[in-house]
């Protein structure tokens, strides 16, 4: 049976990040099909972190968990390899990121499991829809992230604080965008804060942690969701002896669509 356009694509775009023909950050791409962070660790560490995204939903959405030692990943795609089918790979020993690659082959381990949550890049497609298109967008950059002063819930041995997006709309438009995310929230679902970025311990909006500056300008506002890079934060902390994540902004494209984990 032919496949739909959409599922075409993210197929194609995976396939041109399994052969490295595709390197950078995907927000933009594949527009309408859920896109997802991705932390992998061994099983001894799992049953934690497992607990630190339940108690932190906003900022840890699960929408997809591997079987022990299993890189497929077939509720979120058919042909999916955990192993090669993300742009870039942060490698982490005792909490230190030591290195990046392109994939994760030689390291894959048998007692790794797997852990996708859903990014703010999915509801990107609604906000450009609604004629809201993320400055990130307009500007072809990787979107501005943040860490804040705001803390996550502990579990076990994974504790730290939040990291957030940034995305800039004049009053206006920031309350449409929160209108409009909040019916996502496996996509981390409406802002956490916007205004004073000082609030929340954010002291430059021309130096984000991760990803890049984006025009602020005159009349606008920031808006800040929720971000999946905050579990790297907790993986420092907790010190695990390897943890596998993506690299901010170049994220997991699954065949899931926006619209299947929305709310009405």
């Amino acid at each position: 049976m032919k496949q739909s356009p959409l599922l075409q694509q993210t197929s194609d775009l995976r396939h041109a990040i399994r052969n490295k023909t595709h390197t950078g950050v995907t927000s933009g791409l594949a527009q309408g099909a859920m896109q997802g962070n991705v932390v992998i660790l061994p099983a001894d560490w799992a049953s934690e972190f497992l607990l630190y995204c339940q108690k932190n939903p906003v900022s840890c959405p699960l929408i997809g968990v591997s079987e022990v030692g299993s890189f497929a990943m077939p509720e979120l795609g058919h042909d999916i390899d955990m192993r090669h089918d993300i742009p870039e790979y942060y490698i982490y020993r005792n909490g230190v990121k030591v290195e990046s690659r392109s994939d994760i082959e030689d390291l894959w381990q048998d007692d790794m499991v797997a852990f996708v949550l859903g990014c703010s890049f999915s509801f990107e497609n609604a906000l450009s829809q609604a004629g809201l298109t993320p400055r990130n967008i307009e500007e072809d950059v990787n979107v501005s992230m943040f860490e804040t002063s705001i803390a996550t819930v502990p579990a076990g041995r994974f504790f730290g604080n939040t990291v957030v997006t940034m995305r800039p709309y004049t009053p206006k438009n920031a309350i449409r965008a929160i209108q409009i995310t909040t019916r996502f929230p496996k996509a981390h679902g409406a802002p956490l804060h916007f205004g004073t970025p000082q609030d929340i311990g954010i002291t430059d909006l021309s130096k984000p942690e991760y990803g890049d500056a984006v025009t602020v300008k005159e009349g606008e506002v920031p808006v800040f969701w929720a971000c999946g890079v905050t579990p790297q934060l907790a993986i420092r902390n907790a010190k695990p002896s390897i943890c596998i994540t993506h690299a901010p902004g170049k994220m997991l494209v699954t065949d899931i669509l926006d619209t299947d984990l929305a709310v009405l």
